[in-house]
């Protein structure tokens, strides 16, 4: 009531004194500026940017630790981000690349090494005049000879761990990592500590791989895999021990309102997908055409 009475009021106070005098009344629009926030899961890291240079390298690259922050706005995204020693980041190359005829080429294992920026080892290893760091596996150690080729003979290959082979040359239940899913594009499953993926069948030009996660894709047999499964593989077995640590490795602690779900709210049991087959690589963009006038 006190409302209706007051609007009386206004309304009664705006024709009797500011309509005789001709005023009138301006609306403000305020214009706002609407930012897209990028979302974790989206593809982007907001931990560090690594600069890569042009040039293959093994020296330690520069780092710019973004502490969850987007690197345009500045404004924090993953909240749970912050903190941590400052590691060095080493340049894994991920091509494993060989002859398509026998014999293979050889590598030799320099040294076995922590990598802070990742959960599993990396390994120096040279090749005639070049030097690169691999993804290593479980029990790679310094003076090891790695096998690297690209040829599928008829009769599966016996290979040892760290060899790098097509799918199509190794037997099925061979454990991996590394795997390619293009071929000729580098290591694009299995990088975590610990994990493997496992050879089912060979079926024509196909090969049937599960991966961690118990997904079964279908690959072409070229693509290349490390045999062998990623080195550290306590590292999910080992217990944090404090906060402090936790901090450490580069984590905020949370704001306490979350907690995690008990048995008591039960779970759905769903089957595993279907097997996904992954085909060609998408075509690349054409370049655009410029037209010009010349007489």
């Amino acid at each position: 009531m006190a409302s209706f009475c007051r609007g009386l009021l206004v309304g009664a106070y705006f024709d009797t004194i500011l309509k005789p005098l001709n005023l009138t009344v301006q609306t403000v629009r305020y214009r706002f500026k609407l930012i897209d926030l990028p979302k974790p899961g989206s593809g982007r890291s907001f931990r560090r940017i690594v600069h890569f240079p042009e040039k293959y390298t093994v020296k330690p690259l520069d780092v710019t630790n973004l502490a969850g922050r987007d690197p345009e706005t500045g404004r924090v995204v993953a909240k749970g981000i912050g903190g941590g020693i400052k590691h060095k980041y080493h340049w894994v190359d991920w091509k494993r690349d060989g002859p398509k005829e026998p014999p293979p080429a050889l590598e030799e294992v320099i040294e076995v090494i922590d990598d802070g920026c990742r959960t599993g080892k990396v390994a120096l290893v040279a090749s005639g005049k070049r030097l690169k760091y691999i993804l290593a596996t479980a029990n790679m150690k310094a003076g090891d000879i790695l096998k690297t080729s690209r040829h599928i003979p008829r009769i599966p290959v016996r290979a040892s761990e760290g060899d790098a082979y097509p799918l199509g040359a190794l037997q099925a239940g061979t454990q991996v990592c590394s795997v390619e899913k293009y071929a000729g594009t580098g290591g694009f499953y299995v990088h975590a500590a610990g994990t493997f993926a496992t050879i089912l069948r060979h079926i024509g030009d196909r090969t049937i791989v599960q991966l961690p996660s118990k997904k079964e894709f279908s690959l072409s047999k070229e693509c290349m895999a490390v045999v062998g499964r990623v080195s550290n593989i306590e590292h999910s077995k080992t217990p944090i021990g404090s906060a402090q640590r936790l901090r450490w490795l580069g984590y905020r602690p949370r704001s306490g309102l979350w907690q995690r779900k008990t048995g008591r709210f039960g779970r759905k049991i769903r089957p595993l997908p279907p097997v996904r087959v992954i085909g060609d690589p998408p075509p690349k963009p054409r370049p655009p055409v410029v037209l010009s006038l010349h007489y």
